[in-house]
């Protein structure tokens, strides 16, 4: 009896129950904004509070990395994973149709859906909100329209405004470039200019160099990003791929001149209601920490905290995964607890 106990336990721990049903673990499709979308909802209690991801690209979903990324939160919140529209299996059960929906207002109203509908299906009264990169565009718009559904916005790699951003990625390029004396990269930057650039093709151009200098600077990201076995499949990531540069084209324009080019958060205030954290590498040459930080600076919360961490550029590194979720168990986490 004791063998088949410790074996049941085993099932379920591994299919992310815990003991006696408090656990969840839930995939599915939710109709959000008139198509479904998909989520996917991870925790070992449903007492605990609830994190909504929004993921970044746009359209690089998190769901088929997230249950390595962020291994062992579960035991703490209930981590909530959404391919958005035109990402992920979203993308994959809807297609190019959604096209003409993909605006910055639909994308934000999109995030409130789920928010609301998170609100609803595990009975809570507000849910912790985390955003990195495109995702916290969305996070920030979000937070700034309905503060009501959320305890706090935890922000990574933080857009301040599209164009801001990328000269001061292009101008920090460039200038280490220039100090490494690496002619080829100097020419190959000067040749293109600094931003604003008016075609696509100049993109990944100058990609190249920032991903080569990114790379020099900062602590290489960990192994954490195993594949679910149930995205890993040759269709599976065809269609990611697929929905990763259909977005990518839509959001930045053949001209750069799509939504993500017209992000311009300061324009939208810089008054909350609730508290804003944002945890940022300290060598991320896509949102430049001074500009996440003069933006941080002039906000206006009820509590409000910026952690720079070492050696981290604009993707996750361990350090900056542990520095999250340190700040959100110590002081997100309690606010849900006062709540109650």
């Amino acid at each position: 009896m004791r063998i088949r106990s410790l074996i049941a336990s085993i099932v379920l721990l591994l299919a992310g129950f815990a003991p006696a049903g408090r656990g969840i673990y839930e995939d599915m499709f939710v109709p959000i904004g008139g198509i479904p979308q998909w989520v996917t909802i991870r925790g070992f209690d449903k007492a605990n509070p609830v994190i909504l991801f929004l993921h970044g690209g746009p359209g690089n979903a998190m769901s088929p990395f997230a249950d390595s990324m962020f291994a062992g939160w579960d035991k703490d919140f209930t981590l909530v994973q959404w391919d958005q529209r035109g990402a992920g299996r979203t993308y994959t059960r809807n297609g190019p149709s959604v096209e003409p929906t993909m605006t910055l207002e639909r994308m934000t109203d999109d995030g409130i859906e789920v928010a609301e509908f998170l609100k609803k299906h595990l009975g809570k009264d507000r849910i912790i909100l985390e955003g990195g990169s495109w995702g916290s565009v969305l996070g920030i718009r979000m937070a700034h329209a309905r503060p009501d559904l959320f305890y706090a916005y935890v922000g990574t790699a933080q857009v301040v405004n599209w164009h801001a951003n990328l000269a001061a990625g292009y101008a920090r390029v460039l200038a280490l470039a220039r100090d490494a004396k690496d002619q080829p990269a100097v020419d190959a930057l000067t040749a293109i200019g600094p931003p604003p650039w008016d075609k696509v093709e100049v993109w990944p151009k100058y990609r190249k160099w920032q991903r080569l200098y990114q790379a020099k600077i900062a602590t290489a990201p960990p192994a954490f990003q195993t594949i679910d076995p149930r995205y890993a499949s040759p269709e599976e990531q065809a269609q990611g791929e697929a929905a990763d540069d259909f977005s990518f084209l839509h959001f930045w324009g053949p001209t750069l001149s799509g939504p993500f080019t017209q992000v311009d958060l300061p324009a939208l205030g810089t008054d909350f209601r609730i508290p804003i954290y944002i945890v940022q590498g300290e060598e991320d040459l896509t949102t430049t920490p001074d500009l996440a930080k003069a933006y941080f600076d002039s906000l206006k919360a009820p509590r409000k905290k910026f952690i720079l961490v070492p050696r981290t550029g604009h993707e996750p590194s361990l350090a900056l995964l542990a520095s999250m979720h340190t700040l959100i168990l110590d002081e997100v986490r309690p606010l849900a607890s006062q709540r109650r």
